[in-house]
């Protein structure tokens, strides 16, 4: 597979323009907040995406030319929105597909992958609270050459009500002193869809890659559809201890520093784990005045994207303001194209980002624990655990998890720590990330 896309290929894909400069003064923001829209937010996906040089537009419509696969390789990836069973609902979503596969099902029945059913089973990638399918993009040319290696699909999707998917009114009917209640209604507004979407994409079973409410909301899914899930590899988890502990969102605003010389994903340690939570003491602040004051918003409903947007031309400052400090690790263009694209998926219609309150108390503890419901797992599912060495999500919960997860008779949780890396874990050490998705999706059950 070619790691830079050819001189033809260039030619078919036509270039888009180039994202632009973070803004640091007020016109630039208002022309930035201006531009804001669908076909923005479409064009800076895409920037992201093309870092697959075998990435199209749009799904082919017929199967490939001799010419095109030799062009293309060993997979195609494709962007689409999966029309859902209510006819106002689909998901953006990414497909990396072997070429094979795709030529079998494009001849027979181009609208589902049963007719190619892979050895291996599919994986799913699925994004965090507010985020989307494009803060994967350093990870995708690592999946779809493993998705190429073993002729099967690596899929990346926006959860419903976020991304560049459907936003339809988010609403939650059960009383708010009734905690289960809430919990599971807003929990079934993601699991739901994602079922529904496998139903469309006619996926026998799939290995869910989720990141914090991602990865959260994949527990969740598997353990009401665990017939469906083959493995989960679940980064920088939220939901899963049982206190707030010293998860503490505010704590990791900047990028993660170098701290280890040892580039990679290690097993976690007790001692690793106690570390990692010493670290997160010492940063964690009393409640000040206005902490205090965003977590009464937190609790009565309000998304902090919800604010950004109410900042009208403002909002592209205060967006890049996060970008260019959080994202500082990554090149010049790639920091542009992370803040072009945040801001987009920011300024579109709030919906999903209003299940936090629901899901999560103030301090980003679930109100329902993973650690108090993983045990419900299927017996022979594999759950790995990988953290941060920087992160804010409490791995003490992860290794908690793994404990019950042995005590019901599940010898197949794991637990990593990744060096030089936050709670962006995939994005801020994609090398060591990579090849432990690689491992653990290869891992044998």
């Amino acid at each position: 597979m070619a790691d830079s896309p050819s001189a033809s290929t260039i030619d078919i894909v036509p270039p888009l323009p180039p994202a632009a400069d973070i803004p640091t003064r007020f016109m630039e923001s208002a022309k930035q907040w201006w531009a804001a829209g669908d076909k923005q937010s479409a064009i800076s996906e895409e920037r992201l995406l093309r870092h697959l040089p075998f990435f199209r537009s749009k799904k082919p419509a017929s199967p490939l030319s001799e010419s095109e696969l030799a062009e293309i390789g060993p997979v195609i990836a494709y962007s689409s929105r999966v029309e859902l069973s209510n006819p106002k609902h689909y998901l953006n979503t990414l497909s990396m597909v072997s070429t094979s596969q795709f030529q079998s099902q494009s001849q027979s029945q181009p609208q589902s992958l049963s007719t190619a059913i892979p050895s291996v089973t599919p994986a799913v990638m699925l994004h965090g609270y507010g985020a989307g399918t494009g803060f994967y993009f350093r990870n995708f040319l690592s999946m779809a050459q493993w998705a190429g290696r073993n002729n099967t699909s690596v899929f990346a999707l926006d959860w419903l009500g976020m991304g560049r998917s459907a936003r339809p009114n988010f609403t939650v009917r059960a009383s708010k002193k009734d905690i289960p209640a809430r919990v599971t209604e807003a929990e079934s507004f993601f699991i739901d869809s994602l079922e529904d979407w496998r139903q469309k994409m006619r996926l026998e079973k799939m290995t869910l890659i989720g990141h914090s409410l991602g990865a959260y909301l994949s527990v969740v899914y598997a353990l009401k559809y665990p017939t469906r899930v083959e493995k989960l590899i679940l980064l920088s988890p939220a939901g899963v201890p049982r206190g707030p502990d010293h998860t503490d969102p505010t704590s990791e605003i900047d990028p993660p520093s170098t701290t280890s010389s040892v580039d990679a994903a290690m097993p976690a340690s007790k001692a690793k784990v106690e570390q990692i939570e010493a670290k997160q003491a010492s940063t964690q602040a009393k409640p000040s005045r206005s902490r205090k004051f965003l977590m009464y918003l937190w609790e009565e409903g309000f998304s902090p994207f919800q604010v950004v947007r109410t900042m009208g031309v403002w909002a592209p400052l205060v967006v890049g303001k996060y970008s260019s400090r959080r994202f500082s690790g990554l090149s010049e263009e790639e920091t542009r194209n992370m803040h072009d694209y945040i801001l987009n998926i920011t300024m579109a219609k709030g919906s999903g980002e209003y299940c936090i309150s629901h899901i999560l108390a103030p301090g980003a503890h679930a109100r329902m624990p993973l650690v108090d419901r993983i045990a419900g797992l299927r017996k022979d599912i594999p759950v790995t655990f990988v953290y941060g060495d920087q992160d804010w999500m409490d791995p003490e919960g992860g290794a908690d998890s793994v404990e019950r997860l042995r005590q019901v008779g599940n010898g197949q949780g794991r637990m990593y720590i990744v060096n030089n890396a936050g709670h962006h874990v995939y994005l801020d050490n994609p090398r060591a990330v990579n090849d432990l998705l690689v491992k653990e999706l290869d891992r044998k059950i």
